[in-house]
């Protein structure tokens, strides 16, 4: 997906009352990040640096959804935990990891492995993809999407 592209309207389950349209958010920023797995020292950090800076995301009228392929049983968890003011959303089947092209071969005590690789996406008002952060680096990273953001 390059950078300027049109994203396809795509709909996923969600935390909270609603499942996610992307049609619905248009005239607003979204920042949607991909994380491996709920409740990792690395996943819940990311998480809690996105929450820390949430009024500011709000204030440049960017919505925040978190994705991994939890369960929503575990996302609703994860979020009431650690007290997310943003929805995560549940992809299992990976729909919605594919569409961002996040799911990579992974490497863990030499085996590998295919899972999400930390990714993060800026679309505008528009739908189009304005940003894209890659093999992200959890320390600053919400900081860095925020500070890309006009």
């Amino acid at each position: 997906m390059k950078i300027g592209t049109k994203i396809k309207n795509f709909k996923a389950e969600m935390s909270g009352k609603n499942d996610f349209n992307l049609a619905d958010y248009k005239g607003q920023k979204i920042v949607i990040y991909f994380y491996p797995r709920d409740n990792t020292p690395g996943c819940t950090s990311e998480g809690e640096d996105f929450r820390d800076n949430f009024k500011l995301f709000k204030k440049k009228n960017t919505k925040i959804f978190g994705v991994s392929k939890d369960s929503l049983k575990s996302h609703e968890s994860f979020k009431n935990k650690f007290n997310f003011p943003f929805e995560l959303i549940s992809d299992p089947d990976e729909k919605v990891c594919k569409i961002f092209d996040v799911i990579k071969e992974k490497s863990m005590y030499g085996k590998k492995y295919m899972g999400i690789e930390r990714s993060t996406f800026l679309i505008d008002s528009d739908g189009k993809l304005l940003k894209e952060w890659r093999k992200v680096k959890v320390k600053g990273h919400a900081e860095d999407v925020l500070s890309s953001i006009d």
